[in-house]
């Protein structure tokens, strides 16, 4: 029996091909041997060509009848941890409990080989990462070698620190699962090989280096197209919500679009939810129009905050919808580069601290904290005043619905 699996990674530079994961997992049927340890093999291939493998060792605790023991027998370094994590009855050693936050199933990485150029910690991290996701969940303690004399132990050892694993031992390093800096330390390591897809090895350090030249390709045609399609969505959903609210404020509790707004916003009427609802339909048409997309107003700042959020769910969750969307349309490195839209798109994120109920009466002009920051029309009855009357959108361009 074979299961395999395949993931996409991203690039190592700009201009490489995509990389892709395969998983491979042989076991005869009814074997007892293969209860509780599996020995999983994963490839690492750029443009159809292998360029790293590396071996995973999965225990589960739950599976096993001694899994200290189980593990001995898959010879180093199962071996090792075997020795350093089990006793001789297959009990987790008090060390061991004490270091992880839910003692229980381990993955056991190692066996790396990875050619140039491709061989640098950031890769392997972003392999080990993909791995992790898919072999494990927040049960587990994942395993690598920490080793400084050979050099594809500590290249795994490096990747494993990129991902927040701690020194468990001079052997043995552990990356604990149930533990939230390892979630947060593998989107660092995709954000930054995302980044040197598209971007290559730019070194952000570097004075000469110039962020403005950044936003140059921020709305590519397909960025523009998913974020159209995103806007769309929510226009769609907005002026739904209109016609079901009617009059009526909106609540938390009612869900949907209005409702998941700041809750300074809760008690506007229908007409400031057309008004909300129009803000997406303009900026779409930004979209479509191959100008510029600016917001020119709050609404429209909260409008397009929501729309990115929206492209970046859609390009994660709807693959499909979004390669049909962007199907014919020319590829380029800055692509789907949700990060940058937020970054490039707005001249500041003032409307999101509406979200933060500590902050209550941050939208009052008279306050001071608004005062001291400078912000202008967080008010909800001033989110649809232009930032600059010589630029608003034409008052006579009326709403998609009566």
């Amino acid at each position: 029996m074979t299961d395999q699996d395949q993931a996409t990674e991203s690039p190592g530079a700009a201009g490489s091909p995509i990389l892709t994961m395969e998983f491979r997992h042989v076991h005869r049927l009814a074997d007892p041997s293969a209860e509780g340890v599996q020995t999983w093999q994963i490839s690492l291939a750029a443009g159809g060509e292998t360029i790293a493998r590396v071996r995973a060792v999965r225990g589960q605790y739950w599976k096993a009848h001694n899994l200290g023991e189980r593990l001995a027998d898959e010879q180093s370094p199962a071996a090792v941890a075997a020795g350093q994590l089990f006793d001789a009855e297959g009990q987790f050693l008090p060390a061991y409990e004490a270091f992880v936050d839910l003692p229980g199933n381990v993955l056991v990485i190692d066996g790396l080989e990875i050619a140039a150029p491709w061989d640098d910690p950031w890769t392997v991290a972003g392999m080990i990462s993909s791995l992790i996701d898919r072999l494990t969940d927040n049960q587990y303690a994942v395993v690598l070698p920490r080793s400084l004399s050979d050099t594809k132990d500590a290249l795994l050892g490096e990747a494993g620190v990129l991902l927040s694993a701690e020194p468990f031992s001079d052997e043995l390093l552990i990356i604990d699962t149930s533990l939230a800096a390892p979630e947060e330390a593998a989107r660092r390591v995709a954000e930054h090989l995302r980044y040197r897809a598209r971007h290559g090895d730019i070194d952000l350090l570097d004075e000469d280096w110039d962020e403005d030249d950044e936003g140059e390709e921020v709305l590519t045609a397909r960025t523009r197209a998913v974020l159209h399609l995103a806007l769309r969505e929510l226009a769609d959903q907005g002026w739904h919500e209109v016609s079901v609210l009617g009059k009526q404020p909106a609540a938390r509790s009612a869900g949907g679009l209005f409702g998941g707004l700041p809750r300074v916003t809760w008690h506007q009427d229908g007409s400031w939810r057309r008004q909300l609802a129009r803000t997406f339909d303009d900026l779409a048409a930004d979209c479509t129009a191959g100008t510029g997309v600016e917001p020119r107003c709050t609404g429209e700042e909260m409008a397009l905050h929501l729309g990115i959020a929206r492209a970046r769910d859609l390009t994660h969750n709807r693959p499909r919808l979004v390669a049909d969307t962007v199907a014919g349309l020319p590829e380029a490195r800055g692509d789907g580069d949700w990060d940058a839209c937020s970054g490039v798109l707005f001249q500041d994120h003032d409307v999101l601290m509406l979200f933060d109920d500590a902050l209550d009466g941050i939208d009052d002009a008279e306050s001071d904290l608004h005062q001291s920051m400078g912000m202008v029309n967080l008010a909800p009855l001033d989110w649809f005043t232009p930032f600059d009357p010589e630029h608003a959108r034409d008052p006579e361009r009326g709403f998609r619905h009566a």
